[in-house]
């Protein structure tokens, strides 16, 4: 370093961790704030001997990481719940377990990341990476086997000749003064120069190239094809395995699928009527589910106000009027059952109506029914 050059600090070499610890108790008890300790390997306490504040940089690894874990959590519960929701095993589509290891590899990704980029641009400065200290004798002893003292020359009880008699005092060696490189201190560097710009570039072009020829090439040919090459059933496929020679199996016997309850009152009318209950309150939307159910598969045959006045035009004789004493007195099991299992001519609509959706146009009946024999007391 020219001697001309800014002043950035005076250094001292010790051969022991004893002896570091001693002078920075002594750079303390002086007063002197602005200095550093320089170890070949952690010495355990003298942090705290130094009176330096505890860093920063553990909240923001923390905030990196919670983020990482909120941002994990919310994806996988939007993809599992509502974008593309999969029975997997039989488990709830909301399964956290599940979610665990990819929380666990983006929070500490993002935590790892990002408090890396934190302490490249809030500590080191980035983009001036040059330091006065690099390249020194002094660095390159107290990175083999010295141990190392230097009091910078902001601080504000700094007078050079003070501190190398301090030095002195306190046992130091190769005392040395450094100072900044006379063509980088004042240089304020910018991060979108042009020479880092096409630096960035080049790293995308040949990373993207790597990544596109690894995922789009080598994956296909051996031996990393063993994924594609091995032996499996994929589906309408026939199989050798099986002895009725098909590939896709029925399910076992008695399996229930999701959303799915068997109908526990297949022929018996008189059980469902004594048995089942509307479990829906005729609440707006649920009146408005059923009317909209009732009006597309009911009021073709029906009506649309359950008179019977079919539209198919004679292709198949009209129903009876859902205002009759008979209809009008059946308890909610027994419409709930017909719509189920059908009676005469009528199919069962179990297959287009779900449970819910049938207990919707149950309530919409009613509706139907009370609006038919409507007295003076039901109008408000």
């Amino acid at each position: 370093m020219s001697p001309s050059a800014p002043l950035y600090g005076l250094t001292a070499l010790f051969d022991t961790p004893d002896a570091l610890v001693h002078a920075v108790d002594e750079a303390v008890k002086r007063g002197y704030t602005k200095f550093d300790a320089h170890t070949p390997y952690p010495v355990h306490g003298l942090d705290r001997r130094a009176k330096l504040s505890p860093s920063k940089l553990g909240f923001f690894a923390f905030g990196f990481g919670l983020i990482g874990t909120v941002t994990a959590v919310s994806l996988m519960t939007w993809v599992t719940t509502t974008e593309y929701p999969m029975v997997i095993g039989g488990k709830p589509f909301w399964t956290w377990p599940a979610f665990v290891p990819v929380a666990f590899e983006l929070t500490v990704l993002l935590a790892t990341v990002l408090s890396t980029l934190t302490m490249i641009i809030l500590y080191f400065k980035f983009p001036n990476i040059g330091h006065p200290l690099h390249d020194t004798p002094y660095m390159k002893a107290v990175s083999a086997d010295k141990f190392g003292l230097c009091v910078q020359a902001d601080d504000p009880s700094f007078d050079e000749k003070q501190v190398r008699a301090f030095l002195e005092k306190v046992d130091g060696t190769h005392i040395a003064a450094i100072h900044y490189d006379a063509a980088e201190h004042g240089v304020q560097r910018r991060v979108f120069e042009p020479q880092f710009l096409a630096l960035l570039a080049g790293v995308a072009i040949v990373t993207a190239g790597a990544a596109y020829v690894t995922l789009n090439v080598l994956l296909y040919l051996p031996p990393f094809d063993f994924m594609m090459e091995q032996a499996k059933l994929t589906p309408q496929k026939a199989s050798i395995l099986f002895a009725d020679g098909i590939g896709m199996r029925p399910p076992v016997k008695g399996t229930v699928a999701r959303g799915f309850l068997p109908y526990a009152f297949t022929g018996k009318p008189e059980d469902a009527a004594r048995t089942l209950v509307n479990p829906l309150l005729p609440t707006e939307t649920v009146l408005a589910r059923g009317r909209e159910k009732y009006l597309t598969y009911c009021s073709p045959c029906h009506g649309n106000f359950g008179v019977g006045d079919s539209r198919l035009r004679g292709q198949f004789p009209n129903p009876p009027t859902l205002h009759s004493d008979k209809v009008r007195t059946w308890p909610d099991g027994s419409i709930y059952h017909v719509i189920t299992e059908g009676q005469n001519v009528m199919p069962s609509y179990a297959s287009q109506l779900g449970r819910d959706d049938r207990w919707a146009v149950v309530h919409y009946i009613r509706v139907l029914e009370r609006a038919h024999q409507a007295k003076e007391g039901d109008v408000r």
